[in-house]
This record gives C-alpha cells, sequence and structure tokens, in this order.
C-alpha cells in the first residue's frame, strides 16, 4: 500500500518511508554509545558499521552520496534513517528518496541484518545539516555548526562557532573567546549546521513547495 501526504519544511528534508518486516511481539532496545549504536533484538545485534557496509555501495550505485545511517527509536518501532544527497546538488528530490528506498528494501530483504520490523527512513540532509565526513568541514567552511563532544575539552561537551575547514582530522572553528578553536574529529559525536540566514540564502531548495512522504507498507 502506498500514501502520501504532503508537508512543508523550512528545512527542506525529502523523506521516503518503508515499511520492512513482520510486527515484533516485543518492541527492541536502542543502545548507544560513543562512536557506535545498535539495534537489539535479543541476543541478536546490528551496529552502524555494517549496515553502513550494506547500504552504501546501493546508495553510490545509483549516483548518491551517502551522508549518514542512523538508528533511532521511534513511536511504532525502531526506524532505520538512511541520509543520502546527490554530490552536484547536496539535495535529494522526493523521486530520489523513494528510488534509494526501494533499491534498499530489496537488498536488505536478501541480507536481513535486523530481526523483526523495523521502518526504513531515507532523506536529504536538509538545510541545517549533519555534519558526518571530514570532507563536510571543508565544504561548509564560513558557515555556524554546532558541536558535541565525546570527552569534555576544557570543560565543555558543546559548543557553538564558525567553521574554519580543517587539516587531516583537525577541525578549526572560531568559538566564542578564541579564534582558531581545533576539534578532533575522533572526539566529535555530533556536529550540525546552524540555520542561518546567509545558510539559508546559499542552500536554496530545489522546489520551494517541499516535499512529499511516500509510506509503503509490507507483509
Amino acid at each position: 500500500m502506498v500514501s502520501l501526504a504532503g508537508y512543508q519544511s523550512p528545512a527542506y528534508i525529502a523523506v521516503a518511508y518503508l515499511y520492512i518486516g513482520n510486527v515484533a511481539e516485543a518492541g527492541p532496545e536502542i543502545r548507544a554509545g560513543a562512536g557506535e549504536t545498535y539495534l537489539c533484538y535479543g541476543d541478536r545485534m546490528a551496529d552502524i558499521a555494517a549496515l553502513t557496509q550494506l547500504i552504501e555501495p546501493e546508495v553510490e550505485k545509483l549516483g548518491f552520496a551517502l551522508v549518514r545511517v542512523k538508528i533511532m527509536s521511534g513511536e511504532d518501532g525502531p526506524i532505520l534513517q538512511v541520509m543520502a544527497e546527490r554530490p552536484d546538488t547536496r539535495q535529494l528530490v522526493i523521486e530520489d528518496c523513494a528510488a534509494i528506498s526501494r533499491a534498499l528494501s530489496d537488498m536488505l530483504d536478501e541480507a536481513d541484518p535486523i530481526d523483526n520490523a523495523y521502518r526504513l527512513e531515507v532523506s536529504s540532509p536538509g538545510i541545517d545539516r549533519p555534519l558526518t565526513r571530514l570532507t563536510d568541514f571543508d565544504d561548509w567552511a564560513g558557515h555556524e555548526a554546532r558541536f558535541n563532544l565525546i570527552e569534555p575539552v576544557m570543560g565543555k561537551k558543546q559548543y557553538k562557532g564558525v567553521l574554519k575547514g580543517r587539516e587531516g582530522e583537525a577541525i578549526h572553528a572560531a568559538v566564542a573567546g578564541k579564534d582558531d578553536h581545533i576539534f578532533d574529529f575522533q572526539n566529535i559525536h555530533s556536529a550540525k549546521l546552524i540555520l542561518t540566514d546567509t545558510l539559508i540564502a546559499e542552500t536554496a531548495p530545489l522546489s520551494s513547495e517541499g516535499a512529499d512522504t511516500i509510506t509503503e507498507e509490507e507483509g
């Protein structure tokens, strides 16, 4: 069954949803730690690294770049979120999301990396996108970002500043009180662009009408 529902989003995120598997009798457990996340069903776990190895080749085969793979807890069960983009536009349209979703569903059905039911969500990064790859810190230099660290630096785990590029895995940013603060990429738990007028102007949506959500249920 396929249903369409339109929505408006200031960050313009095109999303496709796909429900996979049978309904689980018992809910999953989400475990998260520094640098790794697991989706647990009994004694079986699916980790992000293994899922990324399965997903990235399929995404690239379609001509897209993988931004992030993440497992989240949702109201109706776990969500496997796959974030991708077109290398030329850094965005996706709803047709792109649908194509990736259907390609991944076929592969995931065959590989069966996760027990029981979960929801596959394919989306574009949006304007205030997460920064997950080293190259992201070069590409978005000059824009504001928020950092969440694994280990505190100078007594803090959260920072906000203007990106200034990188040298290897040393991420440079101008933060309050310091014009050139260096973050170790390996110590960054998460980083995300901050929505500003400048960022919005430089990343105009492909369509001002937003995107649609596609929901397809199997089983």
